[in-house]
């Protein structure tokens, strides 16, 4: 491990989106600048991103989910229990985030969506984007299609929200 990545030992504060679909499905996003060692095509997420110095945890995800997808038709109908941690693989530790964290952890709401999918937007104006496509899928397909690194997460925040969707 490089000196720089053993000193990284803060998790950034983050939340995590579960926006499900009338149909139980998934919404999953494809970020992509991400092509790496963990394979083209395999970088997908559900939305997610940091939480602002001193914001609440449930309007970070709602915000997070505007800003990525520009979705504002959407209630909150769950929070998984607890906090979700995950590592950066040890090549990326002191790379991302400007090298301040070695990973995320996470607080994960779901929301069912209640609009159409043409508000679906991946280039929201006034913001990065961050996908190439999206897609709706089964939980199982999710867990399946997100990077590898992210799984243990995914499985855990779909074991607590299992009961929501397909």
């Amino acid at each position: 491990m490089p000196k720089a990545a053993a000193k990284v030992t803060a998790y950034r504060p983050c939340v995590g989106v579960m926006l499900l679909n009338r149909d139980g499905l998934v919404w999953m996003g494809r970020r992509f600048e991400k092509a790496n060692d963990d394979g083209v095509g395999k970088w997908w997420q559900m939305p997610q991103g940091g939480i602002d110095e001193g914001e609440d945890p449930q309007l970070a995800a709602i915000r997070e989910l505007a800003e990525e997808t520009a979705v504002t038709s959407a209630r909150l109908v769950a929070e998984a229990p607890g906090w979700f941690k995950y590592d950066l693989p040890e090549h990326l530790i002191g790379k991302s985030w400007n090298g301040k964290y070695r990973g995320q952890k996470q607080k994960w709401f779901a929301l069912e969506f209640l609009g159409d999918d043409r508000e679906i937007n991946l280039t929201p104006p006034g913001h990065k984007q961050e996908f190439d496509q999206w897609a709706w899928m089964t939980m199982d397909e999710a867990l399946e299609a997100v990077v590898p690194f992210k799984q243990p997460v995914y499985r855990d925040v779909i074991k607590s929200l299992r009961h929501l969707g397909k």
